[in-house]
């Protein structure tokens, strides 16, 4: 455990005790591919780090639909965010695509780490900065580019994925339907 949290934090300087109290707030699962990690109307109280493996966040309309959200693979985080930090039930849904092994952090458990090692409040802000950044990327680039270009920043940003999910997981994700992502694939 240790190492997978030397991992996440390597560019923070912990003492021993501090990585001792960092470690002992992490939780790590095993999931089988299709494995549900947080449902629709679940309460919300994880964030997960992947260690290994792919998950995906979607959203399910009024129709049914599925709508990808984001795709989590190796050192990345995944949650429903809306539900975590406003504390109300999931909108979103975390699925894995392939068989995973995340550490699994509460919301409850980070508050406390955050006082004990500030540090840590520090990394944890700066990785939301960055994830703000990239998600306002993502809803401008949606409204702004074509579709072939939206498929080309994916690829920039989730090499080597696209063997490992499937074709409609990738359309919804980038808001298309799977024939317009036989199209764009054969142009390119």
């Amino acid at each position: 455990m240790k190492t997978f949290i030397k991992n996440i934090f390597f560019d923070i300087d912990l003492s021993v005790n501090e990585l001792k109290e960092v470690a002992a707030i992490f939780h790590e699962t095993k999931h089988k591919k299709g494995d549900v990690l947080l449902d629709i109307e679940d309460n919300v109280r994880y964030q997960f780090y992947v260690v290994e493996g792919c998950l995906r966040t979607f959203f399910l309309d009024e129709k049914c639909k599925e709508h990808t959200v984001q795709f989590a693979v190796k050192d990345w985080w995944i949650s429903d965010y809306i539900g975590y930090f406003s504390e109300s039930k999931s909108v979103l849904t975390i699925e894995c695509i392939t068989d995973s092994i995340v550490l699994k952090v509460s919301k409850r458990n980070l508050e406390d780490i955050y006082k004990k090692v500030p540090k840590i409040e520090c990394f944890y802000r700066k990785k939301l900065e960055k994830a703000t950044v990239r998600f306002q990327k993502r809803i401008l680039n949606n409204l702004a580019l074509s579709a072939k270009e939206r498929y080309e920043i994916f690829l920039k940003t989730y090499p080597n994925i696209e063997q490992i999910i499937k074709n409609y997981h990738l359309a919804s994700y980038l808001g298309i339907t799977t024939e317009s992502l036989s199209r764009i694939r054969k142009e390119i």
